[in-house]
């Protein structure tokens, strides 16, 4: 699965025709040999910080991925690293698993930072005679890019306003409801003060007669 965002597009670059190493002067078919070399050309003067790698197997059981890197703050040459060292693309060289799937190389899965690079090799390996030929297809490089600082800072706040806008009422009755209860309680006092009687009761009178115990004696 690709890990780059969905606008970022891949770099433009040259692969070379393959070349079949053999060994010896043996005159047999090359595609036997088993190692096969592919040259991925980068912009000439545009060195490319690599996010991933991407490509479409066909009966390659491993492969090498080695860069060459140019140092920006320096001017020597060029040099080569290893990044990615005998990654397994299939089950297993003598069956189909895998022979023909989709695979990501990822940044964070070599061992060199992807960074500076002006030309990629792919060294293939396919040990098995049961496959006539064996190659990578569908080869595409995608560059690393730094997050935009203030561009997360204005995501931040946009879902900080869109958080206040819509606060989480779950577990709270409905205004509404509350609303309404409120109305009906404020109109039943309205009528509870009307009707309400307004004789008066002397402080020691009670049905006609006098409490002894609240007579103050003087």
């Amino acid at each position: 699965m690709s890990g780059t965002p969905d606008d970022t597009k891949p770099v433009n670059f040259t692969v070379k025709a393959p070349v079949y190493l053999q060994i010896g002067d043996a005159k047999a078919d090359t595609a036997h040999s088993g190692v096969c070399v592919v040259d991925v050309n980068l912009p000439f003067g545009k060195p490319v910080n690599i996010e991933e790698v991407t490509f479409k197997n066909y009966y390659t059981a491993y492969v090498t991925v080695r860069l060459l890197r140019r140092n920006p703050k320096q001017e020597a040459p060029a040099k080569w690293c290893t990044a990615v060292r005998d990654l397994p693309l299939m089950d297993n060289p003598h069956t189909e698993g895998g022979s023909q799937d989709y695979y990501t190389i990822h940044r964070t899965q070599m061992q060199v930072e992807p960074d500076h690079v002006v030309c990629a090799r792919l060294i293939l390996r396919q040990p098995s005679l049961a496959w006539l030929t064996f190659s990578l297809e569908d080869i595409k490089i995608f560059p690393h890019t730094e997050p935009d600082p203030e561009k997360e800072v204005s995501d931040w706040l946009s879902d900080l306003t869109l958080t206040d806008q819509h606060p989480d009422l779950e577990g709270l009755p409905d205004p509404q409801t509350v609303s309404s209860s409120i109305q009906q309680m404020w109109a039943l006092t309205e009528v509870m003060q009307t009707n309400q009687t307004t004789a008066s009761i002397g402080r020691f009178d009670v049905d006609g007669c006098y409490d002894i115990s609240l007579l103050s004696l003087t």
